[in-house]
């Protein structure tokens, strides 16, 4: 899947923010090491939403 990200740059390094995942945000010491880390923090995030939804009735809704 392919995910928007923002880039927030400061003196420290680059966080990173995945608007679509309230609350998935990753950083890291240069852009390249913050991608990576929000690749990995995308991954969680989903993973961890899948425990959440089992067991639970789910639907697709187009808006």
């Amino acid at each position: 899947m392919r995910y928007t990200v923002a880039l927030h740059r400061s003196d420290e390094g680059v966080s990173v923010c995945v608007p679509a995942l309230p609350g998935c945000w990753s950083e890291g010491a240069t852009e390249e090491e913050a991608l990576e880390n929000i690749r990995d923090a995308i991954r969680e995030y989903l993973a961890a939403l899948d425990d959440r939804l089992q067991g639970a009735e789910v639907r697709e809704l187009e808006v």
